[in-house]
């Protein structure tokens, strides 16, 4: 299967296509990556990309899709999550220096499930420093660009999410809980982005809902 085509499928087709055998989920994993290394540096949607530690996940899981260990619809299929979620052996910063450097040893139970379910992770998209922001513009590690227009912001606190999902890989999960301050809808986004989703406003906002990014960060 092409990798363009692989990109243009939501979740649950990718899902159903790998344990189909049409494509695996190295081979998914391999065109996300390689979409992420054509587009980061314009959007700087990351902090950590584990593309090596991906690779290793998505052989040993598709090999538990094809010994029949793994059946559910998300297996194989690549993510990212917020980098305020803890994942062991992956650096999470909250998008602080306070924070750089620091590898938890452990994985919260969220991001836990996930790769139980066979979801092969990414890497930690940006955010605002511990998520205290709606725009994404406050992270330690740069501002992230919204790829439907760089001069607009992705929302936040998780536009790294956003921005990923508009730039090509992975769409997001829906928010577990509303943001702790009124934002407008299109802004607010979700902690975890997983291929595409059903919900294509997350994506990125209406341009009549953004507001440029600030002067001093052009």
């Amino acid at each position: 299967m092409e990798k363009t085509q692989i990109l243009q499928m939501s979740a649950v087709e990718l899902g159903r296509a790998i344990r189909e055998g049409r494509t695996t989920a190295v081979e998914a994993t391999e065109a996300v990556l390689e979409q992420i290394e054509k587009t980061e540096e314009q959007y700087n949607c990351y902090i950590t990309v584990a593309g090596e530690r991906a690779l290793e996940q998505a052989a040993q899981v598709q090999g538990k899709i094809e010994s029949g260990e793994l059946t559910g619809p998300l297996a194989g299929v690549p993510a990212a999550v917020k980098d305020n979620m803890c994942t062991e052996g992956i650096p999470t910063t909250c998008a602080s220096r306070m924070l750089e450097g620091f590898v938890p040893g452990y994985t919260c139970e969220a991001v836990r499930r996930l790769e139980q379910a066979g979801v092969i992770l990414i890497g930690k998209t940006n955010m605002d420093e511990f998520a205290m922001g709606s725009t994404t513009e406050t992270s330690a590690f740069g501002v992230t660009r919204n790829p439907r227009n760089p001069r607009h912001v992705p929302g936040g606190s998780s536009g790294g999410s956003a921005a990923a999902v508009a730039a090509g890989p992975p769409p997001p999960l829906p928010a577990a809980a509303p943001p702790p301050a009124p934002v407008p809808a299109p802004l607010t986004t979700a902690t975890t982005t997983i291929w595409r989703s059903a919900s294509p406003t997350c994506s990125s906002p209406p341009s009549g809902t953004t507001r440029p990014v600030r002067s001093w960060l052009r």
